[in-house]
């Protein structure tokens, strides 16, 4: 059974969409008000990420058999590596009576829409592909091949977010101040007015 709280906030957007930098801005705007699901992930740590921070790094072995045992709400495979949310990281925020938020991919989406929880979903679109592939090419921080496999799943989760009824809201990230504007208003029309909500 999922802890009754605050609706929480799907967030869904390619690498290099910008998601990552509107939620670090909502947090450090209003840190006692949202709490963060830390995904679970069986890839190595990058630079500077921290375990239990920025995700639960894990081994392949012990997050498939949590699998098994029903312990996450939605999991992906990327690059060959798992990723996931666990209900125990949605139910510690709601706990708080703080709005969750999931940072996840389309896979993932997908199976959230399967099971108990009922949030509210955000798609943050790129303006381009080619704005997109200069945004994570700046970063540096991807092989070639990393890369085009990036974006391929950028094009494919494109394409399922512009998709009616997929997503309460689709927001293009081609000015990052407006955009932000966007969700903000968003979350306080649909869950500060109705908070503490049932969701």
């Amino acid at each position: 059974m999922l802890q009754k709280g605050p609706c929480p906030l799907v967030l869904c957007g390619p690498s290099g969409s910008g998601k990552s930098t509107m939620i670090k801005k909502l947090f450090d705007e209003y840190p006692d008000r949202y709490g963060f699901s830390v995904s679970h992930t069986t890839r190595k740590p990058r630079p500077g990420e921290v375990h239990g921070k920025h995700y639960y790094f894990t081994t392949r072995e012990k997050m498939e058999k949590q699998i098994e045992q029903g312990e996450f709400l939605e999991t992906a495979t990327f690059s060959g590596n798992l990723y996931g949310t666990s209900k125990k990281a949605v139910e510690d925020v709601r706990r708080e009576g703080k709005i969750c938020i999931l940072d996840i991919e389309m896979q993932g989406v997908k199976q959230v829409k399967q099971s108990s929880l009922k949030p509210l979903y955000v798609f943050i679109k790129p303006p381009s592909m080619d704005e997109l592939e200069k945004r994570l090419r700046n970063r540096e921080t991807e092989t070639e091949e990393a890369l085009r496999n990036r974006l391929s799943s950028a094009g494919m989760e494109i394409e399922y977010g512009e998709k009616p009824g997929n997503f309460d809201l689709i927001i293009v990230n081609d000015d990052f101040s407006k955009a932000y504007e966007k969700l903000k208003e968003f979350i306080n029309e649909n869950i500060h007015q109705k908070f503490p909500a049932d969701c």
